[in-house]
């Protein structure tokens, strides 16, 4: 049996994956978290045999996640579902350590083989996928602003994103106010943009948050 913790903050979407998983002789749903706060502390407290986690969702971050879990040695292998076909982003989360990367609009079936495959010590992303990584590796295309930032750097921009204050970042990212707002400086100077506001449209238009 795979003991999957599945971490979403859609409600719905959480029901609806969990009646559809359960009802599998060879896999369930056996915990949940809506927000990287709960997914962290679900992981450190229990070894699961699958993380399937959205990209996106508040609280600690799920690149931080990924971080910690490597760091930590965890065995839990991540797959990761997002709404987002950017191959950009699907290359940082592999890079984090993810094992899996699919889209939520992928065929459900795709979706149980990449669990099972995942869950084996396998790795999963789709063939369109693979060709758009490989695209991207192109060094004659110009990439996004954004792959300019370290793992942080990224995560702070995607918070700031959401609207959260410097001061709030800080806090839920355990960091200093004044190491959130040098992490700013540092993401300003690195994208080449004169204020939180440019970051905000800029993220919203590449679809890194929702």
């Amino acid at each position: 049996m795979i003991d999957i913790l599945l971490v979403d903050d859609h409600n719905i979407f959480r029901e609806g994956l969990k009646k559809i998983l359960n009802d599998l002789p060879d896999m369930a749903i056996a915990g949940e978290a809506k927000n990287g706060d709960e997914a962290l502390k679900a992981i450190n407290k229990k070894s699961w045999d699958l993380v399937l986690m959205d990209v996106s969702m508040p609280g600690k971050s799920p690149l931080e996640i990924l971080t910690h879990a490597r760091r930590m040695k965890l065995s839990a292998p991540f797959l990761m579902l997002t709404m987002h076909h950017d191959e950009l982003l699907a290359m940082r989360f592999i890079k984090a350590g993810a094992k899996g990367y699919l889209t939520k609009d992928c065929d459900l079936e795709i979706l149980i083989k990449a669990i099972r495959k995942v869950a084996t010590g396998g790795r999963h992303i789709t063939p369109d996928l693979a060709d758009r990584i490989f695209d991207a590796l192109d060094s004659n295309l110009e990439q996004p602003r954004h792959t300019r930032l370290s793992h942080r750097e990224f995560t702070v921009l995607c918070k700031i994103a959401s609207g959260l204050t410097i001061s709030a970042i800080a806090k839920e990212l355990s960091i200093s106010i004044s190491t959130a707002s040098t992490y700013r400086k540092r993401i300003l100077e690195k994208m080449d943009m004169k204020n939180s506001a440019e970051l905000t449209n800029y993220a919203l238009k590449n679809d890194l948050v929702h």
